[in-house]
């Protein structure tokens, strides 16, 4: 299996049989480049222009709004808010728990709360976490660590951060990366369950394409 960065929190998990799903697809204008990839399936956290935009994918993927099956595959989704005050501020956001090539996916979107002891029970085992990290639209640094602290999952990919790319007024994941010892740059990465490394790992990929 292969993962790709396009950006934000747009993921290509590319599985063994070369099965194609992108997460949160955002608008060309943000600052990454356009998106210029098909997808099989789509996932969409929350209606927000810079994670539910469709058009951007090429192909007829099918689309993951809510706990679904697509492509044979389960989607669990887990509903949370985008912000402390229970949406109220940004509204609702779904977290993502699924399975590819044997290894357990949560992409958690734009997660803006600290998960209740009911929803991390509820995410179970996770091997390969994509947690925001930027703070102000979602979770910080500190409140991602915590969240890593209580899961455990073998990898760690912060998304949602700043860069230079993105004019927003985020942090970058320099912040969420202090005190960190196990962490890996790279461009993309290439997994399988027999090689999971043990918990926890840090791995930043690089956007640039």
């Amino acid at each position: 299996m292969r993962i790709d960065w396009l950006g934000h929190a747009c993921f290509l998990i590319t599985s063994s049989s070369g099965l194609r799903i992108i997460t949160d697809p955002y608008e060309r204008g943000i600052g990454y480049a356009p998106i210029n990839e098909s997808a099989d399936i789509v996932t969409i956290s929350h209606e927000h222009f810079d994670h539910n935009a469709l058009r951007e994918v090429k192909g007829n993927p099918e689309v993951v709004r809510r706990s679904s099956v697509a492509k044979g595959i389960e989607f669990k989704g887990i509903e949370c808010f985008h912000d402390e005050a229970r949406g109220s501020k940004r509204g609702r956001n779904t977290a993502f728990l699924f399975n590819i090539d044997g290894i357990n996916f949560c992409h958690l979107g734009d997660l803006g709360h600290a998960l209740s002891p009911h929803q991390l029970k509820e995410l179970g085992e996770v091997n390969i976490l994509l947690i925001p990290v930027g703070g102000f639209y979602t979770i910080d640094a500190r409140e991602a660590t915590e969240i890593v602290n209580s899961l455990k999952p073998n990898i760690v990919i912060p998304m949602h951060f700043k860069t230079e790319r993105i004019d927003f007024p985020i942090s970058g994941v320099e912040e969420f990366l202090k005190g960190k010892e196990n962490v890996e740059r790279l461009p993309y990465l290439e997994i399988t369950k027999e090689t999971l490394p043990a918990p926890v790992k840090v791995v930043v990929l690089d956007y640039e394409r």
